[in-house]
């Protein structure tokens, strides 16, 4: 069995090793930890530490031993611990076995031995450990499986797939994210059997399905994890809106894109400019309402007419059902929503002052992950289209720096509020100061005015002098 120190080279594994060696513990670190260093990816600060013992102990043991007062956290219920020192996160557990019902992903938890725990773990590649102990430290588990798998760039399970599968399904989520992740492949049996268990998710609880999602969502090609969840049967289970988006219709010779195909190769884009979940979550919901909205006109084909308005009238419904937070990241995602053709048509026709202030009020603070979402819904397969396209968006990106400098616009608070106009002009709250807040929007908006205190002034006395605010 080779050693691998080097993997283990923190002076906290020195730490858990004396511990360890004191209880008489085997102790391992395992799982994700190991995977990443054998693949070389950035090392994690979550460490998984597993030991033929009292997980409780060990960890109690080690905190004690640390320097800092760490905070440790147990959870008697599970047999685990968590310590949290300045540089890691540690969980630490006892080898075990499981054993499940068949209406919950919870287990029956019982002491186990090494054999035990590797057999109860998700996947081969997250079975391999290195040994802590001071007489063979940092020698790999023989785990001669797992690290084929790795080299070999597949997923597997280490027990039957069916019984994997269906004791926690969430793991099928896990197996998707992994692909997704590493770029590796789930192997046909794990496949077939995720197909066979798909139905199995509804036990799962969807934030838990959610967390895996949005870490799919945050790979670097996320378009790979969605294909897999609908080749699966998964993603029609945790989110039918989106699979709605993969019918295409033709009527004689006019058919529509492939909206399901063409919002994975926006969501790509974008994920190639920014690792903003929420600037992702907009390319996956942008064009979300087009099966509700399509129509077809025999003179011109099909279209989406309003797409991006009832689009962003369903976001906070999706956003509902997936459980995911209702505040200002979805109130983001809407408003990219409801925004995402102005700078596509503002591309294509006259780029006036009077629209571009406008879409620099409307967009405020996302106003650069709009014109990153509208770059990356330009997914024609005519390059020289494509090149047109993003030359016109540089122009109107141009115009927007130019006319924010001049007018100041962006995230616009009027240069006269509600407040100092009842009291400029002697008026009850109602109508009639909404309405003049709303012309004096307006003129500055659209020209008429500067966007300054004194012309404001003059705008509003003018108004009253003719009447007009009645």
């Amino acid at each position: 069995m080779e050693a691998y120190p080097l993997f283990i080279k923190d002076p906290v594994f020195r730490l858990i090793s004396s511990a360890a060696d004191q209880l008489g513990y085997p102790a391992y670190v395992i799982g994700g930890y190991v995977r990443d260093c054998f693949l070389q990816r950035k090392n994690r600060k979550d460490i998984d530490v597993m030991c033929v013992g009292s997980g409780i102990e060990l960890a109690q043991k080690v905190a004690y031993m640390c320097q800092g007062n760490p905070e440790l956290v147990v959870y008697k219920n599970f047999g685990t611990a968590l310590l949290k020192t300045e540089e890691h996160s540690i969980e630490f557990v006892g080898a075990r076995k499981e054993s499940y019902r068949h209406d919950t992903r919870k287990p029956f938890v019982e002491d186990g031995s090494l054999q035990d725990d590797q057999a109860r773990r998700d996947f081969t590649i997250n079975t391999l450990g290195l040994s802590l102990n001071a007489n063979n430290f940092g020698e790999l588990l023989n785990e001669s499986v797992g690290l084929q798998d790795l080299h070999e760039g597949i997923i597997r399970t280490p027990a039957d797939p069916d019984i994997t599968f269906s004791d926690d399904p969430l793991r099928m989520m896990r197996a998707v994210r992994f692909a997704c992740q590493l770029n590796f492949m789930i192997v046909p049996e794990c496949m077939a059997s995720i197909q066979k268990n798909a139905h199995r998710i509804s036990i799962v609880s969807m934030e838990r399905i959610t967390d895996e999602l949005n870490k799919i969502i945050l790979s670097a090609l996320p378009s790979r994890g969605f294909i897999l969840l609908d080749e699966c049967g998964i993603l029609e289970k945790i989110f039918p809106q989106f699979l709605d988006l993969k019918v295409v219709e033709s009527i004689g010779d006019k058919s529509h894109k492939d909206n399901f195909y063409h919002t994975l190769q926006v969501l790509d884009n974008v994920a190639e400019a920014s690792q903003d979940l929420w600037l992702r979550w907009a390319a996956i919901l942008h064009d979300i309402a087009k099966p509700a909205t399509k129509r077809f006109i025999p003179e011109t084909g099909w279209t989406f007419h309003g797409h991006e308005d009832k689009g962003a009238r369903m976001v906070p419904g999706i956003f509902r059902n997936l459980k995911l937070p209702m505040g200002e990241n979805m109130r983001f995602v809407q408003k990219l929503v409801q925004l995402h053709l102005r700078p596509i048509v503002l591309s294509q026709e006259h780029v006036t002052d009077s629209a571009v202030r406008r879409l620099l009020f409307d967009a405020g603070d996302a106003l650069d992950e709009l014109m990153t979402l509208c770059r990356a819904d330009i997914t024609s397969k005519n390059k020289e289209k494509v090149r047109r396209h993003l030359r016109n968006f540089n122009l109107v990106q141009q115009k927007l720096k130019e006319v924010e400098a001049k007018d100041n616009i962006r995230n616009w608070k009027p240069p006269i509020d509600g407040n100092e106009i009842m009291q400029l002009f002697s008026l009850p709250p109602g109508k009639a100061v909404g309405m003049m807040k709303n012309r004096l929007k307006d003129a500055i908006l659209d020209g008429e005015i500067p966007n300054k205190r004194e012309d404001a002034l003059q705008f509003l006395h003018a108004l009253v002098a003719s009447g007009a605010h009645n």
